[in-house]
């Protein structure tokens, strides 16, 4: 996954460089607000892909004394900041932008300039877009793409998906905003469209923040997985009762396991240590995710004893 996830980091990065740059010098001929805030908008996104490129650098150091389960957190880390990016800098000064030219309205000159960046801004975008849409469709397995977003446990990859599509709808807008400058002559449709671009920008990084969250401060892995982890526990015959499974995301390839279970009364300390060695490999084998397991032996908690013996 993680040489697709760059494929589309360096697709993005390349396109929004190149982009930024041709909206900045629209802008500066143009004198049109809703550019120069699509040129700052490109400029963060290009930012935001050098982070996630650093990011997934980051991730993948070893594990050493100080991280002994590695940097994996290093992408939720570094997907939390793209975000907080897009809302300060993203969407607070094109909004800062288009007030400033709300108060103080100024007529677009070769507006011609505009169309022909914007639209080619378009379609460079729509190729980014489309390179992230693919690595995300293939990742997100039978889930629908909201309920994929909200069990993605490697963001770098929805972080991209988000910033191309708002991307996409901020350069329509931009383009709505220059067309109606045009043709109506109120020259406060261009201000307009930088304060609607920076709304969007906003609400894109506040979604990000949200999913990125939960990831950050320790998310565990997905319901199934947990579910057949505990049914394969209980398939074992030395095993009488699986108390907890307690699952970690360390990275988005790495899940940490916390097992605790009550073994067969007659076990002995050797035949508890056999069954935990094979439990582990077997994990292991068919999760290649779980990269580390630690399971404890231990009595039934009373509280689930005291429900068995009122049921019976």
């Amino acid at each position: 996954m993680a040489a697709g996830t760059k494929t589309v980091i360096f697709a993005a990065l390349i396109g929004n460089g190149l982009i930024s740059i041709t909206k900045f010098v629209a802008a500066s001929i143009t004198g049109s607000s809703a550019m120069l805030s699509e040129g700052i908008h490109s400029l963060v996104d290009t930012g935001n892909q050098i982070l996630l490129l650093y990011g997934l650098k980051q991730a993948a150091k070893p594990a050493d004394e100080n991280f002994p389960f590695g940097h994996g957190k290093e992408v939720y880390f570094w997907s939390f900041i793209v975000a907080m990016l897009i809302f300060a800098l993203g969407g607070g000064i094109s909004i800062y932008e288009g007030i400033s030219h709300l108060q103080n309205p100024a007529p677009i000159t070769n507006p011609l300039i505009n169309y022909v960046v914007l639209s080619l801004a378009i379609v460079f975008e729509g190729v980014a877009w489309l390179f992230a849409f693919r690595a995300f469709k293939q990742v997100k397995g039978k889930w629908g793409y909201i309920e994929a977003i909200q069990r993605a446990k490697d963001p770098s990859i929805f972080v991209v998906l988000f910033e191309d599509s708002a991307a996409m709808l901020g350069l329509v807008v931009a383009l709505l905003g220059v067309a109606l400058t045009q043709y109506t002559g109120n020259l406060y449709f261009d201000g307009l469209a930088s304060v609607i671009i920076g709304c969007i920008l906003i609400g894109t990084a506040i979604w990000l923040a949200v999913e990125t969250k939960s990831l950050l401060i320790g998310e565990s892995a997905n319901k199934s997985t947990v579910k057949d982890i505990r049914l394969l526990l209980n398939e074992n015959a030395k095993i009488d009762h699986v108390n907890e499974v307690l699952t970690m995301h360390m990275g988005p390839d790495f899940i940490l396991a916390n097992i605790s279970v009550k073994f067969k009364e007659n076990s002995n300390t050797d035949k508890i240590e056999t069954t935990i060695d094979d439990m582990d490999k077997l994990i292991k084998a068919k999760f290649p995710q779980v990269k580390r397991i630690f399971i404890e032996a231990e009595k039934r908690p009373l509280e689930m004893r005291d429900t068995k013996s009122n049921d019976g």
